[in-house]
């Protein structure tokens, strides 16, 4: 084993990986954007499932709710939709959102006047001035199909009325819905973050946010893999004239600026979130090309490539089996690159209107939609999601400068004394 100052630092038969692990955690800010991605994808993963507001792309709209201050808190009425939801499993919640069985509405004030709630509307000016509405209870309280069947008997007070939920006549009495309105449908909602420009729950954005950002990245990574690894392989290996074609395609794609590049794309195929999956994936694959290419170029004659030409292996098996096992070290730093790489592009093409298109909540849009709150004495709204972009994407550059220290063998921070 190899000793250094007298404590051991290699164990026998320890494997590359472990070697690699042990330098990676040497290195703290390493660690720290390891623990930042780490966070990032629970965080997305979770998903709705944490959200304050679990409905699909967080987009509960409450104009009269517009830019409140972090620690808003609002009086709701929640009304039950006339209507059957359908059920959703656990997994179809967090992948999805959650379809709510009430209407959420902003109040001022309400009274209780016989069969009917009437509340005042929220404006949010002093004094509040709103418009008055009136609900029925039953309807508050109950899915219900008013032409069907409704009656007040206000002698007995009692309300019987069509029930969508059972599928026939229901009988009620008042002292009961008023009991469950105040029990179970009047209820208090803080927004801890505030609230958006429409009145939409700004931390349950920011949450979906991390998800869609972090999709981009992985799916745009795997793209660039796959199309760099394939061709750069051929390119290295076989030469002539395969390589000179590849160079070329590598040459043009390279002489155009990637953002460019990725509108062009998403012009050709259209605005939206898979539009810029697609895109931002076919325009990283150079880098990774590049790289296999010429790791390939040192390698291709060593002897183990020999000895499997020998043994009558086909090119494939070679290439895929047994070169890029030995290069997988720069592609996967590179891979760290290019995924802060696409976060950085999509964030960018949403802020310029032609990546995620709204409702789907992407740090970019947010970013551009509440500009005018830099002057506006509200800066947290642009600043926040624009913050945890660059945290993001300094997490991914971290990592990948971690994992390129680690891997290099030409700069051990470990050179042994002894071997015994």
């Amino acid at each position: 084993m190899f000793l250094r100052e007298g404590k051991e630092k290699y164990i026998k038969g320890s494997s590359l990986t472990k070697e690699t692990w042990r330098k990676f955690k040497k290195k703290g800010t390493a660690m720290f954007g390891l623990f930042v991605i780490v966070i990032a994808f629970i965080i997305s993963v979770l998903g709705y499932l944490i959200t304050p507001d679990p409905t699909r792309f967080a987009n509960d709209q409450k104009p009269e709710l517009n830019t409140k201050d972090p620690g808003f808190v609002a009086k709701m009425i929640l009304v039950r939709k006339n209507e059957i939801i359908k059920k959703q499993n656990f997994l179809e919640v967090m992948l999805f959102g959650k379809e709510s069985e009430f209407n959420s509405v902003v109040f001022y004030n309400y009274t209780l006047k016989g069969d009917k709630l009437i509340y005042e509307e929220y404006t949010g000016r002093q004094p509040n001035m709103g418009s008055k509405k009136t609900i029925l209870l039953a309807d508050v309280v109950d899915a219900i199909d008013a032409s069907k069947y409704y009656r007040y008997d206000s002698v007995r007070g009692l309300v019987v009325f069509y029930s969508l939920t059972t599928g026939g006549l229901r009988s009620l009495s008042i002292k009961y819905l008023r009991e469950e309105l105040i029990k179970n449908h009047i209820t208090y909602k803080k927004y801890i973050l505030g609230t958006d420009i429409i009145g939409r729950d700004f931390l349950s954005r920011l949450i979906i946010g991390t998800r869609i950002s972090l999709s981009v990245g992985f799916v745009a990574v795997i793209i660039s893999i796959f199309i760099g690894i394939f061709l750069g392989a051929l390119a290295g290996y076989f030469g002539g004239l395969t390589d000179k074609l590849v160079m070329m395609a590598i040459n043009i794609v390279w002489s155009i600026p990637t953002l460019l590049l990725v509108i062009a794309i998403t012009l050709v195929l259209g605005k939206g979130i898979v539009q810029v999956f697609i895109a931002v994936g076919l325009t990283m694959w150079v880098e990774v090309a590049r790289i296999v290419r010429g790791q390939i170029l040192s390698i291709r004659e060593k002897e183990f490539v020999e000895a499997g030409k020998a043994l009558g292996y086909s090119n494939y098996r070679i290439i895929f089996r047994h070169i890029l096992t030995n290069v997988m070290g720069p592609v996967v730093v590179m891979a760290a690159s290019n995924f802060a790489a696409a976060i950085l592009t999509e964030a960018g093409l949403s802020f310029l209107g032609i990546g995620a298109q709204p409702p789907t909540p992407s740090w970019g849009e947010m970013t551009n939609s509440h500009m005018n709150y830099l002057l506006l004495g509200k800066p947290y709204l642009p600043l926040i999601p624009g913050f945890a972009t660059a945290l993001l994407v300094l997490s991914f550059m971290l990592v990948g400068n971690g994992l390129r220290d680690a891997l290099d063998t030409r700069s051990l921070d470990d050179k042994p004394i002894s071997n015994t």
